[in-house]
């Protein structure tokens, strides 16, 4: 009995283990989610989108801007880790939700999904919020791209309101392709009735999807009959039709401008571009991917350990020292994994991206590319090393790692270290110092020269004295 009691409760504390597991396995920053509609009810539209959520270990709470139960912080920390937006005709969402509460739960690390629709005035506090991050929508609040070559010839045949776009590849090959690895080459991504926004100068936005070249945005309210090309908001790659935002803090916001892309409709669809064939709409995969990354699932970055040393030989090689001497050699290496859904795995530089490490005081001494050390690499992590000689200047240094990329968090390490010059009884002696060779050779000249002098002076024997005669008068 006793037995069968033992066996049950560790099959108990197994099961427990197990599930917490499980859900810590969701997101590094948690998996508790507020999804905020209109009327709760319209979440039925979004059942595949949302159920992807749920399989992936979510937990998902629906209410509406009018809520009075809604609040995103609870004596003084975060009641939910991360918000979805949907589009809602309220002007705008309540005290629990005003620009500054958004921008203090942006600053807890807490993450945002925001989507839009044409077809929906953007509350003011979520424009309010788009502001702050430097992200501009049309003056009325809404817009409608289209695009007279890129659209979907069977839902938009008309209206070439439907957008059909490749999934977006990097702009440049030092950024990781995370929303387009593994697409077929003739993937398509529908996108109805969206709304194009503007992007500041501001470093901490990036552009997920750009809208093409012959795209633009208007409102077909106003400018339903006579379209003037100066009156447009904004045309071509100016507008930004998926966009993420990264704080310094690594929470993120994302701006997706249509949300009928999540839509269960969208997801099982077949379009077709011009001249093209149908095919199945990448959005599942796409708004897999959107989500993940925006909810820390993706492109999460963790350094595991740091360790610099000595790299002498016959020297005491301490682990992380306090104290080096000019001209020493050193090793330095970090240890950095990224997340993947739900495992941890080894990083991998994206082509043709650098990792450096800067040896600096108030400006950097070295700036030396890291390389992959496969000796102490795993499959869940993975290290980079680099040697160098420390300069020949003594005071307090810093082992820094800079590296900030779009859709990867953050990191950034300083490690503090004093740099002592040389103790009496470690300088070299001067003959091997070649700078000394001249002063040594007019040393030894000088020496040789008085030498010889002395040799002279000594051994040369006197001039001896004339012997005249006398004269008489």
């Amino acid at each position: 009995m006793l037995r069968s009691t033992s066996l049950l409760l560790s099959l108990f504390a197994f099961l427990l283990c197990w599930g917490a597991a499980l859900v810590s396995a969701v997101s590094t920053s948690g998996n508790r989610l507020l999804a905020v509609f209109d009327e709760v009810g319209e979440k039925e539209n979004y059942s595949k989108f949302l159920g992807d959520l749920e399989g992936r270990g979510f937990q998902i709470t629906y209410e509406t801007p009018k809520s009075e139960s809604l609040v995103l912080f609870h004596l003084g920390e975060r009641a939910y880790d991360h918000v979805i937006f949907f589009p809602t005709k309220t002007k705008g969402l309540g005290p629990n939700l005003t620009p500054q509460i958004l921008v203090n739960f942006l600053n807890a690390k807490g993450n945002i999904l925001h989507t839009l629709s044409s077809e929906t005035t953007t509350p003011n506090t979520l424009v309010s919020l788009l502001a702050e991050l430097d992200i501009t929508l049309p003056t009325e609040r809404t817009g409608l791209v289209v695009d007279h070559f890129s659209y979907d010839t069977l839902s938009g045949a008309e209206t070439h309101d439907v957008l059909a776009l490749p999934p977006p590849v990097p702009v440049r090959s030092d950024i990781s392709p995370l929303f387009s690895a593994g697409a077929p080459k003739d993937a398509l991504l529908a996108f109805p009735h969206g709304v194009g926004a503007v992007l500041g100068p501001r470093e901490h936005l990036t552009p997920i999807l750009r809208a093409p070249k012959t795209a633009y945005s208007y409102n077909p309210k106003e400018q339903a009959d006579v379209l003037d090309v100066a009156d447009l908001f904004a045309a071509g790659q100016q507008l930004s039709l998926v966009t993420a935002f990264q704080a310094i803090n690594s929470a993120r916001f994302v701006l997706l401008g249509s949300a009928e892309m999540l839509q269960d409709k969208w997801f099982v669809t077949e379009i077709a571009a011009p001249g093209g064939k149908s095919v199945k709409t990448f959005n599942r995969e796409f708004a897999k991917r959107v989500s993940a990354w925006t909810f820390q699932e993706l492109g999460v970055l963790r350094v595991n350990w740091i360790e610099h040393h000595l790299n002498e030989v016959a020297a005491v090689n301490e682990s992380n020292p306090h104290i080096y001497r000019v001209k020493n050699d050193v090793t330095y290496t970090i240890s950095l994994s990224e997340y993947a859904y739900d495992k941890w795995t080894s990083f991998s530089l994206p082509a043709n991206d650098v990792l450096q490490l800067e040896f600096s005081m108030l400006s950097p001494f070295h700036r030396l590319p890291l390389t992959l050390d496969e000796t102490h690499s795993t499959p869940e992590a993975s290290a980079y090393t680099v040697s160098f000689k420390l300069p020949d200047q003594h005071g307090i240094f810093n082992f820094k790692v800079n590296y900030k990329r779009p859709f990867f968090t953050n990191v950034e390490e300083k490690n503090t270290v004093s740099v002592r010059h040389m103790a009496h009884d470690e300088w070299p002696r001067s003959f091997v110092i070649s700078g000394a060779w001249p002063w040594i050779a007019g040393i030894g000249a000088t020496v040789s020269g008085w030498v010889v002098f002395v040799a002279l002076w000594m051994y040369s024997a006197p001039t001896g004295k004339k012997v005249g005669s006398k004269k008489t008068n």
